[in-house]
């Protein structure tokens, strides 16, 4: 597929996420490393929602590692249980937290950041990291949010 990807602006976040779900799965087509995927992942969210940080962060050696995303620098690695990547991880299910200043444990790697979703990756029913989404505004993310980007990683899961 061709690297251009085409980019709803004025339609209703379920529209925008229909229109670039296809996208995502054409771009992973074939190839089959890891890090390119989740990297072209990032990007095309990125471009379709203008997110203030989009990313995944990949379990080595009992910890989340910093993976590729599109965004202001970030913390390097988070322990299991800690802040909301690391809960997620901890209870291996998708977490939405309308304002992060409220989340018991938060770590703050960007000030701006104000709302979080973060879901589990799996691969061959194993977790193996976290895609973490961060908004500059608060109750920025919903169940529409969940349901397709759960659908966006079930591309991942090969």
């Amino acid at each position: 597929m061709a690297e251009d990807l085409t980019i709803l602006k004025e339609a209703s976040k379920e529209e925008q996420y229909q229109s670039i779900l296809p996208q995502i799965q054409a771009l992973l087509t074939g190839e089959t490393d890891l890090i390119a995927n989740l990297a072209n992942v990032c990007a095309a969210m990125k471009e379709q929602f203008n997110w203030f940080w989009v990313g995944f962060y990949l379990i080595k050696d009992d910890e989340l590692v910093l993976g590729p995303f599109q965004g202001p620098v970030a913390c390097t690695r988070i322990k299991k249980g800690k802040g909301v990547c690391g809960s997620s991880w901890e209870q291996e299910q998708t977490l939405i937290v309308p304002n992060v200043d409220e989340f018991p444990g938060h770590i703050a790697c960007a000030s701006a950041s104000k709302s979080e979703i973060v879901l589990p990756l799996f691969m061959r029913g194993e977790i193996i990291g976290v895609l973490d989404v961060d908004s500059e505004h608060l109750s920025h993310f919903d169940e529409i949010d969940a349901k397709y980007l759960t659908e966006i990683l079930r591309f991942l899961d090969v």
